[in-house]
């Protein structure tokens, strides 16, 4: 997948679960859409270009994954979410 494809927002209940992942700096797993996995801390949910992306501490490194790009999440606290267009 190309990352200059057009951005599809996601669902605002997604959006929510994530957005409250990052308050408590939950240590998520998360599967991209091309089947990688990453388990990281979210941090932040930030927007450049009308493009939203979550921030991931990984040890001390930061990563942005796109929200259009993660098939899914999951932390003991909020379950498995299947992440979903808008």
């Amino acid at each position: 997948m190309s990352m200059n494809d057009a951005y599809q927002p996601i669902n605002c209940d997604d959006y929510d679960n994530l957005e409250l992942a990052c308050q408590h700096h939950l240590t998520l797993t998360v599967e991209l859409k091309t089947g990688d996995v990453i388990k990281a801390k979210a941090q932040d949910l930030i927007s450049r270009k009308n493009v939203e992306y979550l921030v991931l501490d990984d040890g001390g490194s930061s990563q942005e994954l796109r929200l259009d790009k993660i098939a899914s999440f999951s932390h003991p606290e909020i379950g498995t979410v299947v992440v979903s267009d808008s």
